[in-house]
């Protein structure tokens, strides 16, 4: 059994209570699979579902979701394999049929988009032509720079992918679907995708750029923003130096910070023996995907 999510957002939970860590959320229009099993049958006010985009699972309220039949389904999947994606943080669409409004936020794709219209499962709905790309952006430093700029001080949130609270590979997933890269959702995984870059020297613009806790495990992802060499100034934030490289990341909130071959250089922390700021996360890895 498939389902159609027809919400701005759906959490998905790693156990079946609203009261439960959040892993994840499912966007407007993502389909899932509908996991039987037993424990399903028993918390009848949930699904156990598994997202098609990126395989995750978990809990979901069982009244946000919008089953599919099979015919619905194959129809759906076949529109989704061309659309258009919300490019902005957060976009409205007013529905053809009663009139209602729906938030989307950024990385929403749209079926059947043309001109400012898309349709789901029959219903037609009308979105402001401007807040649509109908295919994918560039992948070079001007671009990820106008991009990300919408997304500064969003804060962070555990499970989050949307423009009001958003964690660190939540973060890298949404702002590369707009330049047509698909990332698997967490940085343990997103690790695992695209070729390695030995060193920052050789990392460009879009690079993504991952680190530890000195104990080997990836606990944190970022987007290498501009590099030493590095043509356009780093207009996002006038105090860093151009010596540097920088990376935009969510941590805390979405920021842009320095970046060396140690790690990200926060000027945010600071104490008597490091007056001028401190190392907060240790580079292990850059992908190119």
């Amino acid at each position: 059994m498939v389902g159609l999510s027809l919400h701005s957002i759906i959490p998905v939970r790693t156990e079946p209570k609203e009261s439960a860590e959040q892993s994840t959320q499912i966007l407007f229009g993502e389909t899932f699979e509908i996991v039987e099993s037993q424990k399903s049958k028993v918390e009848s006010r949930w699904r156990y579902v598994r997202l098609d985009g990126d395989g995750q699972e978990g809990w979901v309220d069982a009244k946000m979701v919008t089953p599919m039949t099979d015919k619905e389904y194959r129809a759906y999947k076949t529109a989704y394999q061309k659309t258009a994606i919300v490019a902005f943080p957060v976009a409205y669409a007013v529905s053809e049929n009663n009139g209602q409004t729906i938030p989307l936020t950024a990385g929403t794709k749209l079926t059947n988009y043309h001109e400012g219209r898309f349709e789901v499962l029959g219903v037609g709905f009308r979105i402001e032509p401007s807040m649509v790309i109908e295919k994918p952006l560039e992948l070079n430093e001007q671009n990820l720079q106008q991009a990300v700029r919408f997304f500064l001080n969003t804060p962070y949130l555990w499970g989050g992918k949307n423009a009001l609270g958003m964690d660190c590979s939540g973060f890298t997933q949404t702002v590369m679907s707009l330049f047509g890269k698909h990332l698997l959702r967490n940085a343990s995984e997103q690790v695992t995708q695209g070729r390695a870059i030995s060193l920052l020297d050789n990392a460009r613009a879009g690079d993504l750029v991952f680190f530890d806790h000195n104990d080997g495990k990836i606990s944190h992802v970022g987007i290498l923003l501009s590099t030493n060499n590095s043509q356009l100034s780093t207009s996002l934030n006038s105090k860093l130096s151009p010596l540097n490289c920088t990376i935009v990341h969510c941590s805390g909130r979405v920021k842009v910070e320095k970046l060396d071959e140690k790690g990200i250089f926060s000027t945010e922390i600071k104490n008597i023996e490091c007056p001028n700021g401190i190392y907060t996360h240790h580079l292990v890895a850059i992908r190119r995907v």
